[in-house]
């Protein structure tokens, strides 16, 4: 089991950047493929990026490719994902997730994922 914790979060203005980062508890992180997902007010959650167990791999929702960025350490146990041009629709709660997998690439589905962090919550002003 892994126990997932965002940070990073905050106010920021449009076209601003920021770096939320997911720390996991445990010593296999390397054997979990992660993913970052986030929801807005009054909608359903929605995935926004994967990476695979080796970082190797990573996919991008369309209204994110180019802007933001996902890596990971395995070494310090921690995803990040780098948000770059940053815009008043990116604002969300934004939740990493895990998956326990011997599979080499990324997970796109909600569902696959095993584990969730609480979120931390991502402001956009326009």
């Amino acid at each position: 089991q892994v126990q997932l914790v965002e940070s990073g979060g905050g106010l920021v203005q449009a076209g601003g950047s920021l770096r939320l980062s997911c720390a996991a508890s445990g010593r296999t992180f390397s054997s979990y493929a992660m993913g970052w997902f986030r929801q807005a007010p009054g909608q359903e959650r929605e995935f926004v990026a994967a990476i695979s167990r080796s970082g190797s791999s990573t996919y991008y929702a369309d209204s994110v490719k180019g802007r933001f960025f996902v890596s990971r350490d395995n070494a310090k146990n921690t995803v990040y994902l780098q948000m770059n041009s940053l815009k008043p629709e990116d604002t969300a709660v934004y939740y990493c997730a895990a998956v326990l997998t011997s599979w080499s690439g990324p997970y796109l589905r909600e569902v696959e994922y095993e584990y969730w962090g609480q979120g931390t919550q991502v402001t956009v002003s326009s």
